[in-house]
């Protein structure tokens, strides 16, 4: 089989995203820091009102790569063995053989993560973080590329239980897709209907294409200043006088490496200080907490405004 270079790669991902974009209209900044976290690695939290858009991104980002979707509707009775898979007794081979959850699969929706219990919700720790989960003390590799999507709803909605500093640190980026523009929504009103779908997008790429270009970010160069500004920016989160716990050493690595896909996909093999800049509200943002307890939605957008802040007081290199 061909390895793709660099530019066949660019060209690849580059239809990957037209073919996303067909299907979520009007969210090119979204599609571009989804696809970005994808290329990187890093796991997505989707949070916003039902029916804008979360189940169909996912869909269609597993449609386009042809891999394998699979879909976990978290509920307030889902216990672990319900996501990760069990063990279960063969009669006639005289043993145990493991039936796999839901979980392998390349790229798993998440939905409502926050509607399930905590205890449910850490099943997905070790997966988002190894690669791999461990069920009575055997351990089990997932397919590679290996991607969690979690939709979350505004925790106002009633059954939500907040996913702890811990699980949103899991998650390499987060998004809020939002309503569609006039125009965009104008067209989905007029062209669908309730029995069709919508992410039913022509594979470009394969599975193992995507390891390929994955490989390739490492072609694109983080130049010693840049790579000082984004610590820079990670520890200002950390002594920021509203700020009670700020961004992880896992967000800096993930401000970096969603800086290089992010680059990337905009056609350059070099990371300018513009794209940590277009990148870091949607990596850091759910990693920074501030002193008190305000509610969820005025902590987010609290959060955004310190980040804000800090962007704008720490001067980016030439």
């Amino acid at each position: 089989m061909m390895v793709m270079d660099f530019e066949e790669a660019r060209s690849a991902v580059r239809l990957f995203r037209a073919g996303v974009e067909s299907v979520l209209l009007g969210k090119r900044d979204a599609v571009d820091l989804a696809i970005s976290s994808f290329l990187a690695g890093g796991h997505i939290l989707l949070e916003d009102v039902p029916g804008t858009g979360k189940t169909t991104l996912a869909r269609a980002m597993a449609a386009g790569i042809s891999g394998k979707f699979r879909r976990v509707q978290f509920t307030s009775d889902l216990l672990p063995q319900d996501v990760l898979g069990v063990h279960i007794f063969d009669p006639e081979k005289r043993g145990f053989t493991f039936s796999p959850g839901p979980l392998f699969a390349n790229i798993v929706l998440a939905d409502e993560i926050n509607r399930s219990n905590p205890r449910a919700q850490s099943a997905l720790l070790e997966a988002m973080s190894e690669r791999q989960v461990t069920i009575d003390n055997r351990t089990y590799p997932l397919p590679d590329p290996f991607l969690v999507i979690a939709t979350q709803n505004p925790f106002d909605q009633h059954g939500t239980y907040p996913l702890p500093e811990s699980q949103l640190d899991r998650f390499n980026l987060r998004l809020r897709l939002s309503y569609p523009d006039r125009d965009s929504e104008l067209h989905l009103i007029r062209e669908s209907n309730l029995f069709t779908s919508r992410d039913g997008i022509p594979a470009v790429l394969h599975p193992g294409q995507v390891t390929e270009c994955r490989a390739l970010l490492d072609r694109v160069t983080v130049r010693e200043p840049v790579l000082s500004y984004v610590y820079r920016i990670v520890e200002a989160t950390r002594v920021h006088h509203a700020v009670r716990l700020g961004a992880s050493p896992r967000g800096a690595i993930g401000l970096k490496t969603t800086s290089q896909a992010f680059a990337f996909l905009s056609g350059r093999d070099h990371v300018v200080p513009g794209d940590v800049k277009r990148v870091a509200p949607a990596v850091l943002c759910h990693r920074i907490f501030l002193k008190g307890s305000p509610e969820a939605d005025t902590a987010t957008d609290s959060a955004a405004a310190v980040l804000s802040e800090i962007l704008e007081a720490i001067p980016a290199p030439a």
